[in-house]
């Protein structure tokens, strides 16, 4: 019987990781509600934080899309839960939404850790977590124009990124006016911007 051949033991570093595992690092510390720290990441994986760097631009890219893809993954578990048709649908898988984002601990954390850049990194058009959430909304609405269930009132884009915005407004930013977390008031006038029932 011939001896098996074996490989010698290689040599140098173990592959590096790849942004996707850096993104998964990160987004398991915003979930347990955790500073999203590049040192403490570069370290884990053995990646220079300069090809973090390269890789998502700055920190709050990465934490960008580090939030979008939470809310995009909920958004989507909440839309698969929710039947129906039309209006009625749509508000309510964008008031089930809202009231998740209200309360997700994950994102209260990082607005107590870093409110002003966690209310840009959330709000900005230029930034990750807008832009893909309208896009996701704008899919979900488009899902119940395409089946032949529901007129909008405006073209879908314009449509989504007044439903995005006013979450926004409602969840986040307007403390000032008195509206912060009033979700039943976000409701309200979604449906009345949707014309649901």
């Amino acid at each position: 019987m011939a001896e098996l051949e074996t490989e010698p033991p290689r040599r140098g570093r173990p592959a590096a990781a790849a942004p996707a595992d850096v993104l998964d690092l990160a987004l398991g510390l915003y979930l347990r509600g955790q500073r999203i720290d590049l040192r403490a990441i570069s370290g884990e994986l053995g990646v220079g934080r300069t090809t973090i760097y390269r890789w998502f631009g700055s920190r709050e890219e990465l934490v960008g899309n580090v939030v979008a893809r939470a809310a995009e993954d909920l958004l989507t578990s909440i839309a698969e839960r929710v039947r129906g048709h039309g209006a009625e649908r749509l508000l309510e898988i964008f008031d089930r939404f809202n009231r998740a984002l209200a309360d997700a601990p994950a994102l209260r954390s990082l607005l107590a850790q870093e409110r002003e850049a966690a209310l840009r990194i959330i709000t900005s058009s230029e930034g990750v977590v807008t832009p893909r959430m309208v896009e996701r909304i704008a899919a979900i609405i488009a899902g119940e124009v395409d089946a032949g269930a529901y007129t909008p009132p405006l073209d879908v884009e314009t449509l989504a990124l007044a439903i995005v915005r006013l979450a926004e407004a409602f969840i986040f930013n307007d403390a000032r006016a008195g509206i912060r977390g009033e979700v039943d008031q976000l409701r309200a006038i979604e449906a009345a911007l949707l014309r649901a029932p």
